[in-house]
């Protein structure tokens, strides 16, 4: 159970930077179902790329443990983590798709 709310913490975050990215940066904007999966994604990939440049976020088995141990920190680094990595591959997603539409 642990380890499912370990993936559910960084997909989710990554979910709501997608879209957060989406509604404030209107060029980034994707429409909402490719931001939420986009957003999903790269908060699932934010810990371990973010984790090999030196930036310590909880992904998998740490926000798992986090998670069962109530830690708040390592929950909120995971939150960060995934919120920017979802905010990130969101707003590419975006930008590739109007450019798209405008070529």
């Amino acid at each position: 159970m642990e380890m499912i709310l370990g993936l559910l913490i960084p997909a989710l975050s990554g979910a709501a930077g997608g879209n957060i990215i989406g509604k404030v940066a209107g060029a980034l904007n994707g429409g909402g179902t490719l931001n939420t999966i986009l957003g999903a994604v790269g908060g699932l990939g934010a810990g371990s790329i973010l984790g090999s440049i030196g930036v310590d976020t909880a992904s998998g088995a740490d926000a798992a443990a986090a998670v069962s141990n109530f830690d708040i920190g390592t929950l909120i680094s995971g939150v960060i983590g995934g919120g920017a990595g979802g905010a990130a591959l969101g707003g590419i997603g975006g930008i590739i798709k109007n450019m798209m539409s405008k070529g």
